[in-house]
């Protein structure tokens, strides 16, 4: 049986043009609007509260902290490179600015949706915590059937499918850059993310809170350098990209029309709010208070977009590479052309080793989610993790080897779904949302927010996760 290959193509580009930035603006202002731009309001307290978490885990499960590495190991990959490039070409540096806003509105969609996710989070056979959207359309909406599609969608798509977009990824881009065979990169990967498999989210967190920093703050370093050395174009950059956002500078054909497609579909394939991944992460932390862990995770989304896209468009634009309605450069060879302009001959391989570490980080990420959707099913075997893990070696393996255009062309569409799916959930618990946010304002007015079941207790929540407070000692 063949595949049609431009149908599903066809279908995905009318989901993800149409119905999904549809969806996301709408969900993204319901919540904004309807807090009062809490993104914006407690943009300070989510610095503050990510300096106060633990850094380790605890016995109940993995820190604040760690959750937001693990969440940002697998919303920075090859879009913050390869996904900025290809929309700068495409709909102009106006993207960008779309880029920009539907970030901020991401902020909020992604605060409530892990906040969410920790709310209704179970205590695991594991002793660690299990959670994410399908745990909240069941506990917290009562749905059946839904949380049931959503895993098999998170299993197929993220767990399967994009691991062999990144296993392919990084190895070709180790053979392109250095010479080294791609079957030779392939083996040292699939062993080093067995390592790190098998260790579970602990590890993969103990993994991402080591890698991650490094990796954010190397591309950050050097994109800051192009900006110092460039410093005095820098200001008719943001200018260009101001202006061409709203067609005063049309520098590609469609105008404003194709700067606002393309921000608006990069920026939510970028930094993944609404699409249901990082609250699977968010749940398996240990904090006090729900909304504690979704503003600490509002700040992945900001980190991806606000930050790492724009020093990825800064490289570009001040780059001669960049010509104005020209497509002979584009996609990752043009975030590498671009660099190797400001610093030399070794820009190249540098991207190309930022690309190796995003990559492997979300293969880290992305296998945990796997393990979620797989978790969900309490009546499969504990050994069906094991199995899934060494699927996963395997298919990183051969992924490297292959072409997977085809691959890659159903995990897009399946990640379509699996949003849809999860923005219905999110939109149907907003008053309790609301409703968790207002438990939160009223304790910080008088100290730290700590979170106890009867303060919801209407709500259909698991007292292991988050029990009762202790009975007042009798006196007399």
């Amino acid at each position: 049986m063949t595949v049609d290959m431009t149908m599903i193509a066809t279908l995905t580009d009318w989901l993800w043009s149409y119905v999904l930035i549809i969806a996301l603006l709408a969900v993204g202002l319901r919540f904004t609007v309807g807090t009062r731009a809490v993104q914006v309001r407690y943009f300070i307290a989510m610095f503050k509260g990510l300096l106060g978490s633990h850094l380790t885990g605890t016995s109940r499960g993995i820190s604040g902290f760690q959750a937001l590495v693990v969440s940002i190991a697998g919303r920075v990959g090859g879009g913050n490179i390869a996904g900025v490039a290809v929309a700068i070409t495409l709909g102009g540096p106006g993207a960008l600015f779309w880029m920009w806003l539907i970030a901020l509105l991401g902020m909020a969609t992604s605060l409530f949706e892990c906040a969410l996710a920790q709310l209704y989070k179970q205590k695991h056979v594991d002793d660690d915590f299990r959670g994410g959207p399908a745990y909240y359309m069941r506990h917290g909406l009562g749905w059946r059937v839904m949380p049931v599609i959503y895993s098999v969608l998170l299993l197929v798509t993220i767990g399967l499918g994009f691991n062999a977009v990144q296993s392919y990824s990084v190895t070709h881009s180790v053979e392109s850059a250095f010479g080294i065979p791609a079957w030779q990169s392939g083996i040292v990967l699939t062993a080093v993310m067995g390592l790190v498999m098998f260790g579970g989210i602990r590890r993969v967190a103990l993994f991402s809170e080591i890698v991650v920093p490094v990796m954010v703050l190397g591309y950050f370093l050097a994109a800051l350098a192009v900006v110092v050395m460039n410093i005095s174009a820098v200001p008719d950059a943001l200018a260009l990209i101001v202006r061409s956002a709203f067609g005063l500078d049309q520098v590609v054909g469609g105008g404003i029309a194709a700067a606002i497609m393309q921000g608006v579909r990069r920026g939510l394939f970028s930094n993944e709010a609404g699409l249901g991944t990082a609250p699977n992460v968010a749940a398996a932390a240990d904090v006090p208070h729900p909304i504690s862990q979704g503003l600490v995770q509002a700040l992945s989304v900001f980190v991806d977009t606000i930050v790492l896209c724009t020093c990825t468009a800064l490289i570009i634009l001040l780059s001669p590479i960049y010509q104005p309605g020209a497509a002979d450069v584009e996609g990752v060879a043009l975030t590498q052309l671009s660099l190797a302009a400001h610093i030399g001959p070794w820009g190249e391989p540098l991207v190309s080793i930022a690309l190796v570490m995003f990559g492997v980080s979300s293969i880290a990420y992305n296998c945990y989610l796997g393990e979620n959707s797989i978790a969900y099913f309490e009546s499969l075997p504990k050994s069906s993790i094991t199995v899934f893990r060494v699927a996963v070696m395997l298919l990183i393996g051969w992924a490297s080897l292959q072409d997977l255009g085809t691959v890659f062309g159903f995990a897009d569409l399946t990640m379509g779904l699996l949003a849809v799916v999860n923005l219905w959930a999110l939109w149907a618990l907003y008053p309790i949302a609301r409703r968790l946010l207002a438990n939160y304002e009223e304790q910080r007015a008088g100290g730290t927010p700590v979170f106890v079941l009867n303060q919801l207790p209407d709500l259909d929540l698991d007292e292991a996760s988050w029990g009762t407070p202790a009975e007042p000692e009798k006196t007399g």
